[in-house]
């Protein structure tokens, strides 16, 4: 499917850019930036293709998205941006990932036989989440998911729709909307500085 690749052509290169702009924020060389770049690309999607069963993962049997992710995260080091400027982008790229892969994921989900709903939305947003995850643990901060950000629920409202889209319209239609949805509304809060619920010290004994 074309627009599979377009989409997984995107969120590798937007998660790259965001892992490699991650990676000079916090100071890294240029090897750890490109290592940073790679594991916001495809650590996802190996983790979605691991517990899927499609193996060996995708990006192991196609070097083409590894290299991408690499070219990204070198040319992000090269041309460096301003550091005001640093935090919009990051958010940008990862908003953009995270659409991009939410559809990509899911959809590979579907196209694997996946007709459970449950199985569908969840692989979906683990493909879209667990490149950040890693991006952030390595880099030693506190994944997005567990900072109030509407992060996760974000790929969970565009994933959601995967399956009904498809089974009604097309997957074409699918991939669009969960795009869009998913990367409009993480865009949309943090624009507005919407934010989910926390627990705060000493509210519970």
């Amino acid at each position: 499917m074309i627009l599979w690749n377009i989409f997984e052509a995107l969120g590798t290169v937007a998660f790259a850019a965001s892992g490699a702009l991650t990676g000079i924020k916090r100071g890294f060389d240029l090897f750890g930036v490109c290592v940073l770049g790679l594991v916001t690309a495809v650590g996802g999607g190996i983790t979605r293709d691991l517990l899927s069963g499609n193996l060996p993962p995708l990006a192991l049997k196609d070097p083409h998205y590894c290299l991408m992710a690499v070219a990204t995260s070198v040319l992000v080091f090269v041309k460096p941006i301003p550091v005001l400027k640093m935090d919009k982008t990051i958010a940008l790229m990862d908003a953009v990932g995270l659409g991009a892969f939410s559809a990509v994921g899911g959809m590979l989900a579907i196209n694997m036989g996946f007709q459970s709903f449950f199985t569908v939305t969840a692989l979906g947003v683990i493909t879209a989440a667990g490149g950040g995850i890693l991006r952030d643990v390595l880099s030693s901060s506190t994944p997005l998911i567990f900072r109030r950000e509407v992060y996760a629920v974000a790929a969970l409202m565009g994933s959601a729709t995967l399956l009904p889209i498809t089974r009604a319209l097309s997957a074409e239609h699918a991939m669009y909307a969960c795009m869009i949805i998913t990367t409009a509304s993480r865009i949309y809060c943090l624009n507005k500085g919407i934010h989910l619920p926390s627990g705060r010290p000493g509210r519970r004994p």
